[in-house]
């Protein structure tokens, strides 16, 4: 009993007030306090993007001069790692495998092209948020710029690496330009689409369960062999008889998005279906390179593969949208 009880004789209401705000506060359910908004809104979140697209420039820019920072040749890196894939690969697949591919480095390097952009956005995406922990708990800013900003930076070394496809066809004057250059914007927002959607997923995950770039790693040494970039893509039009569970094999090739986006590509810039050429005795030989399909049915494949794609980021989104909130707490 309080000293005001003793005096009066009658119990303190303050007393009883002070006991119904303990019982409150023990019985109310915690708040989680969060550094996003309770809920996820698609164009809420894109108008936030863009207002926001000054961070995701410096994050850009840090990226690239992080990633060249006390090296000697610096940028000239990029331009190098196709050509020595080009002099790997050539190799192998012309004294080695002997393919007859004509003009081969055309071929593999418009496949290498989206292939390298895919790979090295996802490897520095999955890190993206583990490896700016000081950044993610001291500020605040939207979480995704982040693995975008992995995206952006990859994108300067697919405009360097692009640089030295053409002037290699500009050189040797190879390709075939027409109508097929058309398929090459989409093929293009294809790519950056899906690639944002994979990056957002596997930095999301990473952050709390750190075996996923390791998994990584390995998913995607899978996939470079499973999409037609050092093999011609017309091999996926002999499987067209050949079924798994009912299903013709060309179509669960057809299943994967990176290999639809690579023969985008290979179609654009390549361009030849079937080149011909002439053998020691003078034959003329056809050498089937690309998948066998019009111009226009790629280009339906490419938009089938851009709208799945832009379902999948927004579900890639609104997946790293409720796990960006405990980031700070999980780092």
């Amino acid at each position: 009993m309080c000293w005001s009880e003793r005096i009066s004789g009658r119990p303190d209401p303050r007393r009883g007030l002070a006991e119904r705000k303990d019982r409150t506060l023990a019985t109310a359910e915690p708040i989680v306090q969060t550094s996003e908004p309770p809920r996820f809104h698609l164009l809420g979140r894109l108008r936030t993007l863009v207002s926001s697209r000054e961070i995701l420039a410096n994050l850009i820019r840090k990226e690239v001069l992080v990633k060249y920072k006390s090296s000697v040749l610096g940028v000239a890196w990029s331009m190098l790692n196709p050509i020595l894939y080009l002099a790997v690969f050539s190799f192998v697949f012309t004294f080695v495998l002997k393919a007859r591919v004509p003009d081969f480095a055309v071929y593999l390097l418009s496949g290498l092209l989206a292939w390298s952009l895919f790979s090295t956005s996802l490897g520095l995406a999955v890190k993206a948020v583990v490896d700016n922990a000081n950044l993610v708990t001291k500020v605040y800013f939207p979480r995704e710029i982040l693995p975008l900003a992995s995206v952006g930076a990859s994108l300067v070394d697919f405009a360097l690496q692009g640089a030295v496809l053409v002037a290699f066809m500009v050189v040797f004057r190879a390709g075939h330009f027409g109508t097929n250059l058309l398929l090459l914007p989409l093929a293009m927002l294809a790519l950056l689409t899906f690639t944002s959607a994979a990056g957002m997923w596997v930095a999301a995950l990473n952050v709390r369960y750190r075996d996923t770039q390791h998994l990584l790693s390995l998913a995607l040494l899978v996939w470079f062999w499973l999409t037609p970039v050092v093999y011609p893509s017309a091999t996926i039009a002999e499987f067209t008889h050949r079924h798994v569970l009912g299903i013709s094999m060309f179509h669960l090739f057809l299943l994967n998005p990176i290999g639809d986006i690579v023969m985008g590509f290979q179609r654009a810039l390549y361009g030849v279906v079937s080149p011909v050429t002439i053998d020691a005795a003078g034959h003329r030989v056809v050498n089937p390179v690309l998948l066998p399909v019009s111009v226009g049915w790629m280009a339906w494949l490419l938009c089938a593969v851009t709208g799945g794609s832009m379902i999948v980021l927004a579900l890639a989104w609104r997946s790293f949208f409720h796990l960006s909130g405990d980031f700070a707490e999980e780092l």
